[in-house]
């Protein structure tokens, strides 16, 4: 068992999210939980690694299984969405493996997750990592839509998977967060055209412009078998960046062309 240690005053806002949230099989529960006078103590299975272990030693996935394992994603985001619930801190290192070869995943925990308690998914709190935050968290709004910041950092997630390093990259936060702003990345070549698509429809700046979480679950790239383009060899380059040393990297380039979204 894994132990996850809380402060006893926090014991509500830990527990809640899992006495909202109905059981999915893709998302770990505790298996015990022993509350003392000071802490509070959750147990998890172990898990076998995690998604972001797997990328920087893979350096990047074929599409095949990057989409076998971000369906899973996918449909963890959706479940928590259509029961009230953002993620807030998502990120690759939250989904985890049950099993030793490496195809089942699960979210570690429900920890930083935040419960609705309406329609309205507006949060004021910016509690997310650096290179997974969305652009109007950085932007002088007051507040930001949960929901759509959660699909942002899915859709940085994806890009990972795919290309092996995070789509905006920089060691100075300040650079980085301007190369968010601006929204601006290269998709490495070699990806089929429901790929990128798909990145793209996860990725916009704008949050009302985005797929929902159980959009993305309809999306064709999840849905049909994909016979992705062999890479060249520039891009095989490209994927010597392994996250999350690839820091650093020049600041890329819009493509000039776009993709036909396949997407309606």
């Amino acid at each position: 068992m894994l132990p996850q240690v809380y402060p006893a005053c926090k014991a509500l806002a830990v527990l809640e999210p899992y006495s909202r949230l109905p059981h999915h099989c893709h998302v770990a529960r505790p298996v015990e939980v022993l509350t003392g006078t000071r802490h509070l103590y959750a147990f998890f299975p172990r898990p076998h690694g995690d998604m972001h272990s797997l990328v920087r030693r893979r350096r990047r996935l074929l599409e095949p299984e990057a989409t076998a394992l971000f369906r899973q994603m996918a449909a963890i985001l959706a479940h928590c969405h259509q029961h009230g619930l953002v993620l807030r801190d998502l990120k690759l290192q939250r989904f985890v493996f049950t099993d030793p070869e490496r195809t089942k995943l699960v979210l570690e925990n429900l920890e930083d997750a935040c419960v609705l308690t309406g329609p309205d998914d507006s949060l004021w709190d910016k509690h997310v990592c650096p290179a997974y935050v969305g652009p109007e968290i950085l932007s002088s709004r007051p507040s930001y839509s949960g929901k759509a910041a959660d699909v942002w950092s899915l859709g940085v997630a994806l890009f990972t998977m795919l290309a092996g390093h995070y789509p905006f990259q920089d060691s100075e936060p300040a650079l980085l967060f301007g190369k968010i702003l601006r929204g601006a990345f290269a998709l490495p070549e070699g990806l089929s055209a429901p790929a990128r698509c798909l990145v793209r429809c996860l990725l916009r700046r704008e949050p009302a412009e985005r797929l929902t979480a159980s959009g993305i679950l309809l999306h064709p790239w999840l849905r049909e078998n994909v016979i992705p383009t062999p890479p060249s060899r520039s891009s095989l380059c490209e994927a010597d960046q392994v996250v999350p040393e690839g820091l650093g990297l020049e600041e890329a380039e819009e493509e000039g062309e776009r993709d036909a979204c396949l997407y309606g």
